[in-house]
């Protein structure tokens, strides 16, 4: 299934109505699940936008001098914008970045949320710190299943 997220192309939609959200989100695309979903579903990805490609390599410094990602650029804020719709419906958010201080994306979010969506930003229960290139879709899924207490085993005590 294929559709569009705030004029950006997404693939599998996920419904996150009254579910427990995790969202993996970094300057480039963000993976967000439902912890509610069934074994194998995949995110819904949202790409930023960079139509004039200075935001892709944040190490690139052609038409970006300073290197860094440039938080007032327009397509930031669509980008921004997009996410907080996709986010609305969620019950509980899960936000995993990686980086530190200004570098880490999702602080970059979850600020915007709290400025412009503090319906959804009250949704938000912790912004973590993980490797989240490295850490696989079912990886990911998994953590938020532990984090929320879903469908996690427990451990017998006798």
């Amino acid at each position: 299934m294929s559709s569009t997220t705030g004029g950006q192309p997404s693939q599998n939609v996920v419904n996150l109505a009254g579910t427990c959200a995790v969202v993996a989100a970094d300057f480039s695309h963000a993976r967000i699940y439902a912890v509610a979903a069934t074994a194998g579903t995949s995110p819904e990805t949202v790409k930023a936008p960079d139509p004039s490609h200075v935001n892709h390599n944040l190490f690139h410094h052609h038409g970006n001098p300073s290197g860094a990602f440039d938080i007032d650029r327009p397509e930031t804020n669509e980008y921004l914008k997009t996410l907080s719709h996709a986010l609305a419906p969620a019950a509980k958010i899960l936000l995993l970045g990686h980086g530190g201080g200004k570098a880490n994306f999702s602080h970059l979010l979850e600020s915007y949320l709290e400025k412009h969506h503090r319906d959804v930003a009250a949704k938000i229960v912790a912004n973590v710190r993980a490797d989240i290139d490295d850490l696989t879709d079912a990886e990911l899924l998994r953590l938020g299943q532990v984090y929320f207490d879903t469908n996690v085993p427990k451990r017998r005590t006798h």
